[in-house]
């Protein structure tokens, strides 16, 4: 490195994928947000969590001591570490989908996981793209003291050409891979002013 080279502060990202299903258009989403950041976003870290061994939330499987069964600790653990959230959000009935929803519960359980960090939405789908689903996320996120990025919003309509993903649900358009970095970009901005290193 050269004398007097800047080094970005690096954030470490948490993404998470409302969808289950291996070929997701959202897990495209995600995917492509991380070959992003490794490939010209200096200062992001994005780690790919996975939420489908979550069981459905029921307090019955807390301990008298506040302790939690060990996949829902560990999950518990990558959050309170992430600087902040991508969430990959599928709408389903106008809202969120059950297992995000379930992840969201688990890691809310005091002592809240989330409060006070950044967050960035993305979704894709037909009609609106998934936008309903956003709106919800960020009323959830009031309660969280999760505080959602404004602008850009990423809402990509799948369905209407040119193709978006390919067979696999990699994300091939290069307007919403652009987009798709712009989100990012404001996502690590409002992170470091969060954290008051800007």
């Amino acid at each position: 490195m050269a004398a007097g080279a800047t080094v970005n502060p690096v954030i470490n990202v948490a993404a998470i994928c409302g969808s289950l299903r291996k070929a997701s258009y959202h897990r495209g989403l995600l995917r492509a947000a991380m070959e992003i950041s490794k490939e010209s976003m200096n200062g992001i870290k994005i780690e790919y969590i996975d939420i489908s061994a979550l069981p459905m939330l029921n307090t019955d499987l807390e301990g008298a001591d506040g302790s939690f069964p060990p996949v829902i600790e560990a999950f518990r653990q990558t959050i309170r570490e992430a600087d902040s959230f991508i969430f990959a959000s599928p709408e389903y009935n106008y809202s969120v989908t059950a297992p995000l929803k379930n992840a969201i519960d688990w890691a809310s359980r005091p002592p809240n996981c989330w409060g006070d960090k950044a967050a960035a939405i993305i979704s894709t789908g037909g009609g609106f793209g998934g936008g309903r689903s956003q709106y919800h996320l960020r009323q959830i996120g009031v309660y969280l003291d999760l505080h959602f990025i404004n602008k850009p919003e990423f809402f990509l309509k799948a369905f209407e050409p040119p193709a978006k993903f390919d067979s696999h649900g990699n994300l091939i358009d290069p307007e919403a891979k652009e987009k798709l970095k712009q989100v990012l970009a404001s996502l690590y901005a409002f992170t470091l002013r969060l954290k008051g290193k800007c």
